[in-house]
């Protein structure tokens, strides 16, 4: 039977129940726990602090429809990875001039975010074992552009950590990770919100505070 909303209290304890499922990757050398801003910095926080690992951002941009800004169309990630969404699903296509303009701006503000956030130099992330979290995946879109962003430095493996996921993009990720655990794999995710009891959104300030709280030094 598939399970019903809410799972858990809040992306601690989301985090917290992950570690669980990852126990065998406590204090293992050369591991990083990736946290996708906001939200999976969150969720990565928590995990740090019972897997003993340390915790790294790694910022990605969603691309939004600009008549619907809640429709993710595509994403950017650093490495120039842009990824676009099946145009069959926009309604009028969208212009080349303005998919360009729209990848212009988001790939400015991913890199004011890089910068504030303190992502690590790609290439200290190169031989490690890279473990991505996020809060939850609905259509995939940035989830996916950061894994193949993190595939192009070389990593000795990536595992993607994430507490509900929409079963239909399962396969997407399948193909991209040699490691996937997933909480709850679900049908028509429309919301990833619904799942948790308390989804407050975060701002950069609460970001760094969580970043601040745990390490961000990576493993020799």
């Amino acid at each position: 039977m598939e399970p019903l909303p809410p799972l858990w209290i809040d992306r601690r304890d989301a985090g917290r129940q992950l570690a669980r499922r990852c126990r065998d990757l406590r204090g293992r050398e050369s591991t990083v726990l990736i946290g996708l801003p906001r939200g999976g910095v969150a969720v990565a926080a928590a995990m740090a602090e019972e897997l003993n690992l340390p915790v790294l951002p790694w910022a990605v941009r969603k691309l939004a429809d600009p008549t619907w800004p809640e429709l993710a169309i595509g994403a950017v990630a650093p490495g120039g990875v842009v990824l676009w969404a099946d145009p069959r699903h926009e309604d009028p296509p969208m212009a080349l001039e303005q998919r360009r303009a729209l990848v212009g701006t988001q790939q400015q503000e991913l890199a004011r975010r890089q910068r504030h956030y303190g992502d690590p130099d790609p290439r200290s992330l190169q031989g490690l074992h890279l473990v991505v979290v996020d809060d939850g995946i609905a259509t995939g879109l940035t989830a996916r552009a950061a894994l193949l962003s993190l595939r192009l430095l070389q990593p000795a493996s990536l595992t993607l950590a994430v507490p509900v996921m929409d079963r239909q993009v399962l396969p997407d990720f399948e193909r991209l990770v040699e490691r996937l655990v997933v909480l709850a794999l679900v049908r028509q995710l429309e919301a990833v919100g619904r799942w948790y009891e308390h989804f407050e959104q975060l701002d950069d300030a609460a970001v760094l505070r969580l970043l601040s709280r745990v390490s961000s030094v990576c493993p020799s």
